[in-house]
């Protein structure tokens, strides 16, 4: 199994900026690189959560080795106001939304398309997978998929070549479906592999990841005590865009109405952005780790003002 190296380490650690005492969530546990760096930067306390039943046995044994400090949670981020409870407010909170390097590297897991493995792509291990979907979708389902999610513009090309190839044999295999993929979309000039944005389509929807960041964003919101820091590293535009409107609207940044559209009455801001701009690596760390070249970094700060609450995301 490959080893997951976190993307703009420092800067998450810089700003989470954990003092002693703080208690920080870490809801996108993965492999635990941020919630080590956490803990070794500041005497604090540290709550994770994870679904995937691997990330959570690293979890575990990280538990039994920092017994009091650090504890996790079985769920999703965006289920974390309810699984914290009474362990709520806390001083911050960490999402690092994706796909792990291990998941990816790992064949079994079914996320790659350069490796041969069941097609699954199910962080949690259960519901609904991927093979599922590619079998049973009709053609429309498909190509919205692969269009909204992962941005891939021959969208229709790919459904249509699913769905015909699907009637000859049912997809079970990550290659297998990499392959008729890679027949319908051109090869790009920049080298990125034709099968790219269709198996990104795939994964978030199988995994509801969007659904969930926006689920996330509102929990963070809720459990954040006033100074309270949301720390958010996203992967693709879609990612960021819902990362950084959100912020932009709680943060009172949200575009005003027009004189033929009356503004509605303004909330009181729930955060503050601690940077307008999100922070991206630099050169050194995209030659350690080019996986980190599509990251960005957005942090806001919880205010006094009420969370919004799901009813406003």
């Amino acid at each position: 199994m490959s080893e997951h190296i976190p993307v703009l380490l420092d800067e998450v650690v810089t700003s989470v900026a954990a003092k002693a005492g703080d208690v920080i969530v870490d809801g996108t546990f993965g492999r635990g690189g941020y919630s080590r760096a956490v803990l070794a930067s500041a005497d604090c306390r540290l709550i994770a959560v994870d679904r995937d039943p691997e990330a959570l046995a690293v979890g575990q044994r990280l538990e039994a080795e920092l017994a009091g400090r650090f504890t996790i949670l079985a769920g999703t981020f965006g289920a974390m106001d309810d699984l914290l409870g009474a362990q709520a407010p806390v001083d911050g909170v960490m999402l690092d939304i994706g796909v792990s390097s291990p998941q990816i590297d790992e064949a079994e897991r079914g996320f790659s398309f350069r490796l041969d493995g069941p097609l699954d792509m199910r962080m949690s291990r259960s519901g609904e997978s991927a093979a599922d979907i590619v079998n049973a979708a009709g053609e429309e389902e498909l190509a919205n998929i692969f269009y909204r999610y992962g941005e891939e513009r021959h969208s229709r090309r790919v459904a249509r070549a699913i769905v015909m190839a699907r009637a000859e044999e049912p997809f079970t295999r990550t290659l297998q479906l990499a392959a008729v993929i890679r027949r319908a979309v051109p090869k790009s000039k920049d080298g990125i592999d034709p099968a790219t944005r269709s198996f990104q389509g795939l994964r978030i929807a199988v995994n509801d990841e969007l659904g969930e960041l926006e689920r996330g964003l509102v929990a963070a919101e809720k459990v954040l005590k006033p100074g309270g820091r949301l720390v958010v590293v996203t992967f693709h535009s879609l990612e960021d865009r819902i990362v950084k409107d959100f912020m932009r609207n709680r943060g009172g940044l949200a575009p005003a109405g027009s004189r033929y559209q009356p503004e509605v009455q303004r909330r009181a801001p729930s955060f503050r952005l601690d940077n307008k701009k999100a922070v991206e690596p630099g050169e050194a760390e995209l030659a350690r780790n080019p996986r980190a070249r599509s990251s960005k970094l957005r942090v806001a700060i919880r205010t006094e003002a009420p969370a919004w609450g799901r009813e406003a995301a």
